[in-house]
């Protein structure tokens, strides 16, 4: 009978309204899994780790969560991991958890939309199949997946779409792998994974990681300040293709040679960032220091920054690494 371990995080799976009129995550990964009709022949183990909404984690919490992860899947009979974790931040936290996911066994995360204490939650039916999907033989060697509405997706591309929606992840480079249906799990393709970085290396402290957008009339103040208040990467969310501006190609300049890793996404849904226009456009961005994030939205590339961060001391070994993962 294959064993597979929740790790309980929070978010709205876990949350009920309150005495003051807001949901906040109060149920127990045991509350959480006593009210499923779980799959038949699977043993399954709680274990919490947190307890919060998905907008309360931080880098701290998702180190906690990934040496937890790693801490479970030391124990030879388990089949599998679920995290069961707030909506709103799954994309950063699945995708950190990928990136030093060194085991064929299967993570899956998953949530809800709707909270514990509505009538038509859909937290139970996501835990029910995120635990038969991390017990399947078939999701063996695809990482780590995120588990919402019967469908199953890789970690890395895959963003939250809508802010109410049950049907609210999905990945714009590639759909979902495959999906769980009546008990049964189907994978029609594989994502291309990369080798996992070393965990026990990882050292969050000092790694400070912002997201600065880029706008009409937008200037370098967001990006001076972060480097004032400590930060050792900047994300930048930009236009198009990964277009700012003169001043801003300036300021990337300044960070870049103070030794602060600056990298070029943008808040376009689809598509790669590629340099294409001078004139304060990605190609000026790249020769003032930006590293293109390929296919990675801010969320996740600021999560690959702060993992390379937290490895690496060297700046340039930063930037190398981030071409690696983002086109390798």
């Amino acid at each position: 009978m294959p064993l597979v371990t929740v790790l309980a995080t929070g978010g709205t799976i876990a949350s009920r309204a309150d005495v003051r009129g807001g949901a906040t995550a109060q149920d127990s990964g045991a509350a959480l899994v006593g009210r499923l009709d779980l799959p038949p022949g699977i043993e399954v183990r709680v274990r919490d780790v947190v307890r919060v909404g998905g907008f309360r984690m931080t880098l701290d919490r998702v180190h906690g969560l990934a040496r937890a992860v790693a801490t479970e899947l030391r124990d030879e009979s388990v089949a599998g991991v679920v995290v069961a974790h707030g909506t709103d931040t799954i994309e950063e936290s699945a995708y950190f958890l990928d990136l030093f996911h060194a085991d064929a066994r299967p993570v899956v995360v998953t949530g809800a939309q709707r909270a514990a204490d509505a009538p038509d939650s859909d937290g139970p039916r996501n835990l029910a199949d995120a635990i038969t999907a991390a017990a399947a033989p078939a999701t063996r060697g695809l990482g780590v997946l995120i588990g919402f509405g019967g469908r199953l997706f890789p970690a890395r591309g895959t963003l939250k779409t809508h802010t109410l929606a049950a049907d609210t992840f999905a990945n714009q480079s590639g759909g979902p792998l495959g999906w769980v249906h009546g008990g049964q799990v189907e994978i029609v393709t594989a994502p291309r994974r990369r080798p996992a970085l070393d965990l026990a290396a990882f050292d969050p402290t000092g790694v400070r990681v912002d997201v600065a957008p880029c706008y009409p009339d937008a200037d370098a103040t967001a990006l001076r300040a972060f480097a004032d208040a400590g930060a050792r990467g900047v994300v930048l969310e930009a236009t198009g293709a990964g277009n700012a501006n003169p001043a801003i190609c300036v300021a990337v300049a300044e960070l870049t040679a103070a030794g602060v890793v600056v990298v070029t996404s943008t808040r376009v849904a689809a598509g790669p960032v590629t340099p294409i226009y001078g004139d304060g456009g990605g190609v000026d961005l790249v020769a003032a220091g930006a590293v293109p994030s390929g296919l990675l939205r801010p969320s996740q590339a600021r999560m690959l920054l702060a993992a390379l961060l937290g490895l690496h001391r060297d700046a340039d070994v930063v930037r190398r690494a981030l071409l690696e993962h983002a086109y390798g």
